[in-house]
């Protein structure tokens, strides 16, 4: 370990000359060599840290959704190439520059902590030892090593022997009790963190391996954390402790305000949008049109749950608008009553005998029919004697019968001459 903290003593002084400004502010209240004003000096660190952070950790949250998204045409690709790793490499290389998404970004948080723990740990074990260090001079090192948590003193671990808890002026109870309950609640909070994260906050409709992956890390890391606990001092416990707390409030808050889609924190969230816009008649804040916006956006590709919330909202009788508003909506009112909006109606097509009927009541002439109409009836009516016979023999064939090349219906009889 002091190998580690050897590689990060760059950062060891500023991280000393932060504790020991804070503990300026703190020692006026609580005393200089109060606990308190050493762990709160601690505590104020973590925060400090962790708001610097926050762009990493917005970057985490894409990065993560992202990948949960990318889950099953990463299987795809890697079924498709499952010979060839050098074109599977290329594949996923590509999949991730078109969807813009970073693998490393999950890990960037935990990345950037890690100089300012490793830092905090050579501070605090130099501490314990009685070494100055950093910022931290001969005078600040005595009063450190006075300061108490609950009993424990703040250089103090769980496996120390009783005569270095002696010197310390600790009893071995104080400090394994203290320890005890700062490493069950450090890894409690962190298995909080991983099960809200998995229970709330992520798309149930998407089954992919990166699910089980996070399963099983939410029983793995707090296994871990109460491992390495023991041979934290107090002082890094406290640390730690505060940034698991940061960032289970982090994340409840981003699972409350910007939830992932698919996800039941998303429908908890939708269902509060639609109780703000009966309640007030619109959608309240950046955010919540924000969110409207992209659903609206969305068009078809909609999922189970934002369809449900555009169903919720035409109950009301209202519309998403595309810039992220709700309106009324004629249409929405009349589907909301159980109808249905009006179609156009496409005329009924008549029957042939309705549209002999309307041509001859807009003037044809009785005598003449309709194109493409039969003419066998006007043939049976015909009188006989208007074609004449010739020399008195009756005329060859049947006069219902038209001759080859005469068109049908009633001939004209021929003049005499052409007898």
């Amino acid at each position: 370990m002091d190998t580690i903290a050897s590689l990060f003593s760059f950062i060891t002084t500023p991280v000393s000359w932060v504790i020991v400004q804070f503990h300026k502010v703190y020692g006026a209240l609580f005393g200089d060599d109060s606990g308190w004003a050493w762990g709160l000096s601690i505590v104020s660190l973590v925060v400090l840290i962790r708001i610097c952070l926050i762009p990493l950790f917005v970057k985490q949250i894409k990065s993560t959704r992202n990948m949960q998204v990318l889950q099953p045409k990463m299987k795809a690709i890697q079924e498709r190439y499952k010979n060839d790793k050098q074109r599977q490499s290329e594949e996923m290389m590509k999949l991730y520059k078109e969807t813009g998404t970073n693998p490393l970004s999950s890990c960037l948080p935990i990345l950037a902590q890690s100089p300012f723990f490793f830092a905090l740990y050579h501070v605090l074990s130099s501490i314990a030892s009685g070494k100055k260090i950093g910022a931290i001079n001969q005078e600040l090192l005595d009063s450190a090593r006075q300061a108490h948590i609950f009993g424990a003193p703040l250089a103090a671990k769980f496996t120390d022997n009783v005569d270095k808890l002696t010197s310390l002026d600790a009893t071995l109870l104080d400090v394994r009790v203290v320890t005890a309950v700062m490493i069950v609640l450090m890894s409690a909070s962190q298995f909080f963190t991983q099960r809200q994260l998995m229970t709330k906050n992520v798309d149930l409709t998407v089954k992919t391996p990166y699910m089980q992956q996070q399963k099983m890390l939410m029983y793995i890391f707090p296994v871990i954390f109460a491992v390495m606990g023991v041979n934290f001092p107090v002082g890094v416990l406290v640390y730690w402790l505060t940034t698991n707390v940061w960032t289970m409030g982090q994340q409840m808050y981003v699972i409350n305000q910007n939830p992932t889609p698919g996800s039941k924190a998303q429908d908890a969230y939708l269902q509060r949008v639609l109780k703000t816009v009966d309640s007030r008649g619109q959608v309240r804040g950046r955010t919540q049109r924000r969110t409207v916006k992209a659903i609206v956006a969305k068009g078809p590709d909609r999922n189970d749950i934002e369809r449900k919330f555009i169903t919720g909202l035409s109950k009301k009788g209202l519309a998403a608008q595309e810039d992220g508003t709700v309106q009324k909506s004629e249409t929405a009112v009349i589907e909301a009553e159980g109808g249905a909006a009006p179609k156009r109606q496409q005329p009924k097509r008549q029957t042939k005998a309705k549209r002999q009927t309307a041509a001859t009541a807009s003037g044809a002439p009785k005598d003449e029919p309709e194109a493409g109409s039969k003419t066998s009836l006007e043939k049976r009516d015909a009188p006989q004697d208007d074609k004449p016979t010739s020399a008195g023999k009756p005329a060859s064939g049947s006069s219902r019968q038209a001759k080859s090349g005469q068109r049908k219906g009633p001939q004209r009889p021929k003049h005499p001459s052409k007898k």
